[in-house]
């Protein structure tokens, strides 16, 4: 399978290692490009891949007998409209004549308004949502696919969406939804740890080994989660004893409002994505 990216990135590279990792490709089967120089030279280093710095060489490229089978866009939402009118000539060509693919990671951009962008009813699109834990093969990533994709299609996306972490297909409508619960949520579990690993510190545990524990505790306690299939109601009930340390810190979570501080959180996170 031959995979073009359009943007080497955080977020290019993780779905690019993933994908060597699970051996869905190799060096030789993928091509990026970048307006950076640098950036196309990490790459080339990290991975051994061929990299270009026209965007419209990672769809084809006579010279060296190139015709991606999947192109993923991983560039900033901003950069999108323009970037698809560079490319949108040969992408209409090779859609055409070929049963090309492309992956959208961009939040907000609709399978309508890339379908507009592309102008050509003909192209496969694929809008995702993946989040920064795919820079350490944890990620989770929604997945909403355009009217033309077959069953083998589908698959095809999935794999190179699992190759980084997980993947699940979602409604379209929802993924404002996935924005919030999985896109942006990142960065309140990083809030969540700095602050239990700042009252560790406050209470003697030195810094580097109190972010350790609180880190690990959140990854184990996700594992279970998804292991178990227990509720997480169920899990944090198991870990209140009666009169206890745990209950203690609940009560004051819930009398500080945690629960509240959330779901309004995640509640005005959607809304942005939604107006975005």
């Amino acid at each position: 399978m031959k995979i073009g990216f359009v943007g080497c990135g955080n977020m290019g590279r993780a779905i690019m290692g993933g994908i060597l990792s699970k051996g869905l490709a190799t060096k030789e089967e993928i091509v990026a490009s970048d307006t950076s120089e640098a950036a196309r030279e990490n790459v080339e280093k990290q991975f051994g891949i061929k990299t270009t710095g026209d965007n419209r060489k990672v769809i084809r490229d006579n010279d060296i007998g190139w015709n991606a089978d999947v192109v993923i866009l991983a560039i900033k939402p901003a950069y999108y409209e323009d970037v698809i009118t560079d490319i949108r000539k040969t992408a209409q060509d090779e859609a055409t004549y070929n049963n090309l693919i492309f992956i959208s990671i961009a939040p907000g951009k609709t399978l309508k308004w890339l379908d507009q962008c592309f102008g050509n009813e003909s192209i496969k699109i694929v809008r995702t949502m993946p989040n920064t834990p795919a820079l350490v093969g944890e990620g989770i990533t929604g997945v909403s696919f355009g009217k033309n994709l077959d069953k083998d299609d589908k698959e095809t996306v999935l794999s190179i969406l699992s190759s980084f972490g997980r993947a699940e297909e979602v409604e379209e409508k929802l993924m404002d939804v996935v924005t919030s619960v999985s896109g942006s949520s990142p960065a309140y579990i990083f809030m969540f740890i700095e602050a239990m690993a700042d009252a560790a510190v406050a209470d003697g545990m030195p810094r580097a080994q109190a972010y350790t524990f609180a880190a690990q505790a959140v990854l184990g306690s996700a594992k279970m989660v998804i292991e178990t299939g227990k509720h997480p109601g169920e899990l944090k009930d198991m870990v209140c004893s009666p009169g206890g340390t745990t209950i203690e810190a609940v009560r004051v979570l819930e009398a500080k409002g945690m629960r509240s501080a959330v779901f309004e959180a995640m509640k005005a996170c959607t809304k942005k994505s939604r107006e975005s």
